[in-house]
């Protein structure tokens, strides 16, 4: 069972979220949440795998709310955005959101991106992914994390692969391996440099120049 919490300053919404999710046997919602404050208290209280993190709320928003939720223990963020709302995917992923989902999103693939998200995997829209590389492209690399000196040859490879965007499957036929070797060679990765899962992978591999936007390979 996944449960989740729906923070959103709208009531439509949250109910609407929350009455799409209720119709899937592995979904459980754990509460919702008018701002980042309410939500911060409920996910403390109720422990959530997932949480639906709208960005602009009254009071704290859902930036800061998910830098507060960030850490080993907590709920993965699956922020919610639109379009006009590109300018925070940055500083979101920063904070420790794992993914974003557009708000017009179908009920399929909010069923499916919830799963994602749970799973430990990545999830931004093609949108907002445009915004990222931008984002990213415009920053000056910053110094390398220390961990990444104590990467394998072959893990550093693998980094480089995700931080493309390339699923495990992917990236094992590329390597001319395995799937569950990648999989290890993945959570060696995030053990060695402390991160939780792969979008801060993909932030830490960017941010420190590990991965150029628009360089491959």
């Amino acid at each position: 069972m996944i449960r989740v919490v729906i923070a959103d300053d709208h009531l439509v919404v949250r109910t609407g979220f929350a009455e799409l999710l209720d119709t899937q046997p592995d979904f459980e919602v754990a509460g919702t949440a008018a701002d980042g404050a309410e939500a911060v208290r409920i996910c403390r209280e109720s422990s959530p795998d997932v949480v639906l993190m709208d960005v602009r709320m009254p009071g704290m928003g859902g930036i800061e709310a998910t830098r507060l939720l960030a850490g080993p223990q907590g709920p993965r963020v699956l922020i919610l955005t639109t379009f006009d709302l590109d300018e925070y995917v940055y500083d979101a992923l920063r904070a420790g959101a794992s993914g974003f989902l557009l708000k017009d999103v179908t009920a399929e693939r909010l069923f499916d991106a919830v799963r994602v998200i749970a799973a430990g995997e990545a999830l931004l829209a093609p949108a907002v992914t445009r915004r990222l590389i931008g984002e990213f492209s415009r920053l000056s690399p910053r110094p390398r994390p220390a961990g990444l000196s104590g990467l394998t040859p072959r893990e550093t490879q693998v980094l480089r692969l995700v931080a493309e965007g390339l699923s495990n499957l992917e990236i094992a036929a590329r390597l001319v391996v395995t799937e569950e070797t990648v999989k290890t060679h993945v959570s060696r990765v995030l053990s060695k440099l402390g991160l939780r899962d792969r979008t801060q992978a993909v932030v830490t591999a960017y941010e420190s120049g590990l991965v150029v936007p628009g360089e491959r390979g």
